[in-house]
């Protein structure tokens, strides 16, 4: 039995059975959305905190609303049913495309016709600590609508993952435009300072990530500027829906070590 699959357009299939059309604009331009879901023992871990940040994106960028939990749930089923998955530790991924584009351009066709897919494999949350670099050749832009939404556009973090792998470290840290702090490559940067866990403000371009807005809902982290650099006594993680990962060094210098499983545990409770 297959370990991944993908629904597009009514068809079951393997991810790499199915196509989309070379006109679609999240393929030409990045035209699109996406959330990247958990699922344990065939549940969605916080699936409402993620479709509602997908609507909000939605919106912000003038797209149609995207699926809703009704028409999502049985296809997610289904697809756990298929792959075998239902007592095992899975990743979901929906995507949310503008749709094909009737011409060349980058004019938004009307009406669009948007695009779902989504794809199921097989997958564990990671807490594996990481070295990382501040980079120095991207920056997050504070006043971009794109910087408050999951698009498929991600060529930014894989440069600033490539800064990082050329330089023999496993991340990178980026600064926004403004030269703080801002988020790692595909996570949201916390940071324990003087006993108590920080992370920086939507208004600083990072992403209003899910396992982010928990922590701020129950309490356990505030939001604060952290300037163009850590402490040295912060404790810093990289966290989002699938991993948290204590940074180990940052610049070649160690760095104390955080509990990263317990914290993040703490927020799917």
């Amino acid at each position: 039995m297959t370990r991944a699959i993908a629904w597009l357009n009514g068809q079951w299939g393997a991810p790499h059975e199915l196509s989309l059309p070379l006109n679609d604009r999240g393929l030409q331009l990045a035209d699109g959305l996406f959330e990247t879901v958990l699922i344990e023992s065939g549940e969605p871990r916080l699936l409402e905190e993620h479709l509602q940040r997908w609507s909000i994106s939605a919106n912000l960028l003038g797209m149609a609303p995207p699926p809703e939990r009704s028409h999502l749930q049985p296809l997610i089923e289904e697809a756990t049913q298929r792959c075998g998955l239902q007592r095992e530790s899975a990743v979901l991924r929906l995507n949310w495309s503008r749709g094909e584009s009737g011409r060349r351009g980058i004019d938004v066709p009307q009406p669009a016709r948007h695009r779902f897919w989504m794809t199921l494999e097989s997958g564990a949350p990671t807490f594996n600590a990481v070295t990382a670099i501040i980079c120095q050749q991207e920056r997050r832009n504070a006043d971009s609508l794109v910087s408050r939404c999951k698009t498929f556009a991600y060529s930014q973090a894989v440069l600033a993952r490539r800064e990082a792998t050329l330089q023999g470290c496993d991340d990178a840290l980026l600064l926004n435009t403004r030269g703080q702090l801002c988020c790692g490559t595909v996570a949201n940067l916390m940071v324990r300072r003087n006993g108590s866990w920080l992370t920086p403000p939507l208004s600083s371009g990072c992403l209003p990530g899910v396992m982010r807005g928990r922590a701020l809902t129950l309490g356990l982290v505030k939001e604060a500027e952290l300037g163009s650099d850590l402490n040295p006594d912060d404790e810093a993680v990289l966290i989002n829906s699938l991993s948290c990962r204590p940074v180990i060094a940052l610049n070649g210098l160690p760095r104390t070590l955080a509990d990263t499983e317990r914290f993040w545990q703490s927020l799917l409770n």
